[in-house]
């Protein structure tokens, strides 16, 4: 594997725990909305009725994508460490391959042969592996956008029950924008983590 290749592979993976780091936060945060929501409607009584069962949907769906988080973060730790494995064996190769050119003449060199075949198929392997990673990571990323859709749709329902609530108005509008907000930005570090693992595709 070419250096810049096997950097641009640290630089993704690095990149996309950053954002699933957010994304968990994010989602946290959406959670605890869902509690003040709880509570507020709990509050309005009769006012906020249509708006008790939206907020159980809202922690549902924070705790979904919490657990996708976390489901995505081992493959993350995994592409990591496949990472690492294959830039050991891929300078294990370059040192073999030294040595078996500098030795080239010497009476034993055809010894070095299995040693180098064996670097060689731990650093295919480790690209397999890798390839695998990638292709069910970028499954698991699309199935965070479903929950944070549905947020979003959530929010638009929540908005309209809020309108209905007298002087809770505000309080549970407020409740229905950090949802929405939280959702848009969950979408968009997702769409960051799947366009940095295509790219990783795309040359590998």
């Amino acid at each position: 594997m070419p250096m810049s290749q096997n950097k641009s592979q640290f630089v993704a993976v690095a990149s996309i725990a950053a954002e699933l780091s957010a994304v968990m936060e994010v989602a946290k945060e959406i959670s605890l909305a869902a509690a003040n929501a709880k509570a507020i409607a709990f509050r309005a009584g009769e006012k906020a009725r249509g708006f008790q069962p939206i907020t159980d949907f809202i922690n549902e769906l924070a705790k979904e994508t919490i657990e996708l988080v976390n489901n995505i973060n081992e493959h993350a730790l995994k592409l990591y460490r496949l990472t690492v494995k294959e830039h050991r064996m891929s300078e294990a190769c370059k040192r073999f391959e030294k040595v078996a050119v500098s030795a080239s003449a010497a009476p034993y060199a055809s010894s070095l042969t299995p040693s180098l075949q064996q670097a060689r198929q731990r650093r295919t392997d480790c690209r397999r592996q890798f390839s695998r990673h990638v292709s069910e990571l970028l499954t698991q990323l699309a199935d965070v956008m479903h929950p944070a859709r549905a947020a979003r749709v959530i929010a638009a329902n929540s908005r309209i029950e809020a309108s209905q609530a007298g002087e809770y108005l505000q309080s549970l509008q407020a409740v229905a924008e950090s949802v929405d907000n939280a959702a848009q930005i969950i979408h968009d570090k997702v769409h960051k983590c799947r366009s940095a693992l295509s790219m990783i595709n795309a040359v590998d």
